[in-house]
């Protein structure tokens, strides 16, 4: 999804882990472009405030498999400009991601998929 006017947001991976042998070390920085009406990312454990960082970076487990795909940004994520917010698409229309379930139902089951209640997980920062 590319957002209507994008902002630049470089964020900063940590150092990667020790590895045994020449492995290819993944990249310390990316680019993400994001609205520039959106949040700041939260601290990592803080309630979710809608930022997108950690969707438009990779995506979750749901976001893999409705995405097909490992990295990148996730397919279902979505900018609400009224709340001036990014949301997960599955939860705000779990009809149009997840057709086959009863709508209530498929939202119950995505918002327990992204673990939507145990806050940021995200440890990219903003740099």
């Amino acid at each position: 999804m590319q957002p209507d006017s994008p902002a630049v947001l470089t964020t900063a991976r940590p150092p990667p882990r020790q590895t045994v042998g020449p492995m290819p070390q993944p990249p310390t920085h990316r680019v993400i472009l994001l609205q520039a009406e959106a949040p700041p990312k939260p601290a990592l454990g803080a309630p979710c405030n809608g930022c997108g960082v950690c969707c438009a970076i990779e995506p979750c487990p749901l976001g893999m498999w409705l995405s097909r795909r490992r990295r990148g940004a996730c397919d279902a994520l979505q900018w609400d400009a009224g709340q001036r917010r990014y949301e997960c698409g599955v939860v705000a229309q779990p009809g149009r991601w997840l057709p086959a379930l009863p709508a209530a139902l498929a939202r119950r089951m995505a918002l327990r998929w992204i673990s939507a209640a145990r806050g940021c997980d995200c440890s990219d920062e903003p740099v």
